[in-house]
């Protein structure tokens, strides 16, 4: 292994270490963590800050969410033993690179082209080959593949579009950052003989959700 990649598989160990002295972590998280190298996923001038907490700046005036943030959605998603996951907003792709350590198939959107492309390159220069994308607008979900058994929103909303419940799988847990006033709040939705249950998991910070897609 090139010492290039040691050191960067090292330094996602440590971040790892630092997201479960804030959050418990289920083991297989904590290795996805610890073995997705954070530092790819962000823009050249800000991999110095690559394995801090920090939120980073993407293009499209887009972020990478703080690792402690996805931390906290990974574990409320519930993934271990899971099949199919379909993520609203594929941003950088690291989101999508952690679950896909995790569960089985990846269905992930976005509707920025230029971000999609480059999440794209990263998935096959790591050889990641259950993540599947798709440009659109990630409201609309991907009934294709539907039903899922998880769902993961990583876009603020006031509310979750009534289709994307219509895409999880009986049984299924949607986590979704709900705008309530000024705050954001990361909620799980679970979905049970057709009825949708919530509980509030902790406040979070998102972009908000934006309709259509940018070529």
């Amino acid at each position: 292994m090139p010492f290039q990649q040691k050191l960067r598989l090292h330094k996602s160990h440590n971040l790892a270490t630092s997201l479960a002295d804030h959050i418990l972590l289920d083991p297989p998280i904590f290795e996805a963590f610890a073995t997705t190298e954070r530092e790819l996923f962000v823009p050249q001038g800000m991999r110095h800050n690559a394995y801090t907490l920090d939120a980073l700046p993407l293009a499209g005036n887009q972020w990478i969410s703080s690792p402690l943030t996805v931390a906290k959605m990974t574990q409320a998603l519930e993934p271990l033993g899971v099949d199919a996951v379909l993520e609203i907003g594929c941003g950088s792709g690291y989101q999508a690179a952690i679950l896909s350590k995790i569960v089985r198939r990846v269905f992930t959107i976005e509707r920025i082209e230029k971000l999609l492309r480059e999440a794209k390159l990263r998935f096959d220069t790591l050889g990641i080959r259950n993540i599947h994308a798709r440009f659109d607008d990630g409201q609309r979900g991907w009934r294709d593949y539907a039903p899922y058994e998880r769902i993961l929103f990583s876009a603020s909303t006031p509310k979750v579009p009534a289709l994307l419940f219509d895409q999880l799988k009986e049984g299924g847990v949607l986590i979704a950052p709900i705008e309530q006033g000024e705050k954001q709040i990361i909620t799980r939705f679970m979905k049970c003989k057709g009825t949708i249950r919530e509980e509030k998991v902790g406040e979070c910070w998102f972009v908000p959700v934006q309709d259509g897609v940018i070529r």
